[in-house]
């Protein structure tokens, strides 16, 4: 049996000799209360959208678009007592942690890893047709067609609203590819999970970090989880942006959102061009460099610029873009480097490869994924300065159990320390303004 933490536990909590800590910079950071509701989560814009209150409240409260391009539960006020506690528990904008496997090598940033290679999709049109070579999907396809899972649980384009984004039920390896791709907007997948759990079939979910890591909390109070996900695969997470970074593209091309018939922001190639199909026959690319060059244009929202787990630690096997430096430099065939983050996570590797669905290529070590995610080391390094901050708001930090928030802050000058506190505080009393 594969030693994982137990939700709740300071998960992950020994240092390198196996000595218990404490890394709990939520806990740590100042002389503030944990946010007390979901409508103070949502004011202080610590909710990513992650869909779990309308997974807990059985569909009553439903995630909704915002004037901003975010998605929030709504009403904010309509939670039982009991469904506030336990979304409360579980709700990224108030604790993070791993689901910790402790027999795999523990790593400063990139936290408990077994295998990390390099990999592709075997099946060269998924390699092509899906964002960052296909091994996410890949990996869906193996565990349908094998038997091992009834369905995917994961996000895709809005047939009626190409710009928007909703959770879907893949039930074959065609609906899996129909699904594929980057979405570079809100995105609620755990929406679906009370839906997917009441079929009470083993069924896999591709998300996010964030969500991989409510998805973990939750199985405190619903053991259905633990028993019917049979794979929790993540990509490595840059952040997600509000839909207002999508309106502005079409803005810039003169398109209107009703008239969208396609948006594909990464793959048919990699990383592939960001088109734009319309109602009247116009066809629009933009190149991934264009697209992100400038990063005040991202839009991304608040929770991610104070994520503690953009790297999948609650996943089984992670995935992540693997450009030397942090970008592209042109399209490639298609590559990504896969990390196992637990006993699960590594037999479903080898059994992918084996069945040829997956390549494995090339061990890729974690000093070389610093190179490749260098803006994941430093948000990494940041995050003890920027919590300390959203303390000095008066804002709680995110109880970010075994991430090593603590000692990765350690590497921080005093001098970007204070910089980090000094913009993180106010940019919360911006947001609870």
């Amino acid at each position: 049996m594969t030693a994982q933490s137990e939700p709740g536990s300071p998960a992950d909590g020994v240092d390198k000799a196996g000595n218990p800590t404490l890394d709990d910079v939520g806990d740590k950071a100042g002389k503030v209360e944990r946010l007390a509701s979901v409508a103070e989560v949502v004011a202080r814009d610590l909710c990513v959208g992650c869909g779990l209150c309308e997974a807990v409240t059985g569909g009553r409260v439903k995630m909704a678009a915002t004037p901003g391009g975010s998605l929030r539960p709504a009403p904010t006020g309509g939670f039982s007592a009991e469904e506030e506690r336990a979304i409360l528990t579980a709700c990224p904008g108030v604790i993070a942690e791993p689901r910790a496997d402790l027999s795999l090598p523990l790593d400063p940033v990139w936290g408990r890893c077994g295998t990390m290679r390099y990999a592709w999709a075997a099946d060269p049109g998924v390699r092509f047709v899906a964002a960052t070579a296909g091994v996410l999907t890949a990996l869906g396809q193996h565990l349908l067609a094998a038997g091992e899972a009834a369905f995917v649980l994961h996000v895709g384009p809005d047939p009626a609203r190409p710009l928007r984004t909703r959770w879907v039920i893949s039930s074959t390896p065609e609906d899996v590819l129909a699904n594929a791709g980057s979405r570079y907007g809100p995105t609620a997948p755990l929406a679906g999970l009370g839906v997917a759990l009441d079929r009470g079939k083993p069924f896999v979910v591709i998300a996010k970090p964030c969500d991989l890591g409510a998805l973990h909390r939750r199985a405190a109070a619903d053991s259905r989880i633990n028993k019917l996900v049979v794979a929790r695969l993540a990509m490595v997470c840059g952040g997600q942006s509000r839909l207002s970074k999508s309106q502005r593209l079409l803005d810039q091309l003169g398109v209107a959102e009703p008239d969208v018939t396609l948006i594909r922001y990464r793959g048919h190639g990699n990383p592939g061009p960001t088109r734009v199909e319309a109602r009247d026959g116009q066809a629009f690319e933009v190149g991934y460099l264009e697209l992100w060059e400038d990063e005040g244009t991202w839009d991304l929202e608040t929770r991610c610029k104070l994520c503690p787990d953009a790297l999948g630690e609650a996943a089984d096997v992670a995935v992540a873009d693997v450009w030397p430096g942090g970008a592209p430099t042109g399209e490639d065939e298609g590559f990504s480097g896969v990390i196992a983050r637990s006993e699960a996570g590594e037999s479903l590797l080898s059994r992918a490869a084996a069945d040829g669905r997956i390549v494995l290529g090339d061990a890729i070590g974690p000093r070389d994924l610093d190179d490749m995610q260098p803006h994941q080391v430093r948000k990494k390094e940041a995050l003890a300065a920027r919590y300390r901050g959203m303390a000095d708001a008066g804002v709680p930090p995110i109880a970010a159990r075994g991430l090593r928030i603590d000692e990765m802050g350690h590497r921080l000058t005093p001098e970007r320390a204070a910089a980090q506190r000094r913009g993180a505080a106010d940019r919360m009393r911006a947001a609870g303004s």
